[in-house]
C-alpha cells in the first residue's frame, strides 16, 4: 500500500496541496512567528503556497492573523515574500 502524503490547506488560495509543496509559518509556544523550513518545530503551524499571489491573498484576508489569533507584524510578511523569490 503506498504511503499517504499529508495535505494541508493554503491560507491564500484555500486549496488542499501536499504538505511538502507549502511553506509552514509557525507560532511558537512563546508567541513568536517564524518560518519553519524543517516542518518539525514545535508550535501552531499554518501553510501557504510558495507564490506571491497566495501571500497577497492571505494578507488581504488576514488568514495568518485568524490562524494564530494575533496581530502579524509587517516584517514577517516581508520575510515571507523574500522566501518566495
Amino acid at each position: 500500500m503506498p504511503k499517504k502524503i499529508p495535505e494541508r490547506q493554503c491560507l491564500g488560495c484555500r486549496q488542499m496541496k501536499p504538505k511538502t509543496e507549502l511553506i509552514r509559518v509557525l507560532k511558537t509556544p512563546e508567541g513568536n512567528i517564524c518560518i519553519d523550513k524543517t516542518g518539525k518545530l514545535n508550535g501552531r503551524g499554518a501553510y501557504i503556497c510558495d507564490s506571491v499571489d497566495c501571500l497577497k491573498k492571505a494578507i488581504k484576508s488576514k488568514g495568518l492573523e485568524r490562524s494564530f489569533k494575533v496581530e502579524i507584524p509587517q516584517d514577517i510578511y516581508d520575510v515571507l515574500s523574500k522566501e518566495m523569490i
